[in-house]
């Protein structure tokens, strides 16, 4: 297993460190997907994102997740959430075993599978992709615009519900 590509400092969620970052590492399995859908979900009510960009972050954080898990090989994943001025940034990091990077599929009607970064694109104001600095990873991302918490703003002051 090449865990280079996977290696990077991520952040307590509760720490307080940063409160504007948030990663975490899963096993790059299917049913691990609605794993990292719950952490993404916990992270952006704790930052106060609600409404149809929380919704959207569901959608592009899933799709990039399965993505990594089905398409790349990998052993294990790491999702990054980054809220910022104004927009909301989903990176998805795998360790790179598939020989090519990610693409749109256009696919027929027909067809159940292959339409996750068709979503991706055309529910973000952006997304990318491109290699990690450090072994064979690639790292595949999107943005979404928000005003829901301005960076910088004070956040919402944790309630009985631990991040």
């Amino acid at each position: 297993m090449n865990r280079d590509a996977l290696h990077a400092p991520l952040l307590d969620p509760c720490s307080g460190a940063d409160h504007h970052r948030y990663g975490f590492e899963l096993p790059a399995r299917v049913e691990c997907v609605s794993t990292a859908r719950k952490l993404a979900r916990d992270r952006l009510d704790c930052w106060g994102i609600g409404g149809d960009v929380h919704d959207t972050a569901m959608l592009v954080v899933s799709e990039l997740v399965t993505n990594a898990v089905v398409h790349s090989g990998s052993h294990r994943i790491c999702c990054e959430l980054l809220n910022g001025v104004e927009r909301l940034r989903i990176s998805v990091r795998d360790q790179g075993c598939a020989p090519s990077g990610p693409r749109v599929c256009h696919t027929q009607a027909a067809e159940e599978r292959g339409r996750g970064l068709l979503l991706v694109e055309a529910v973000s104001s952006a997304w990318g992709a491109h290699a990690t600095q450090q072994g064979s990873g690639r790292i595949v991302w999107a943005e979404l615009l928000h005003t829901d918490v301005p960076y910088g703003a004070d956040f919402p002051q944790r309630t009985e519900r631990s991040c």
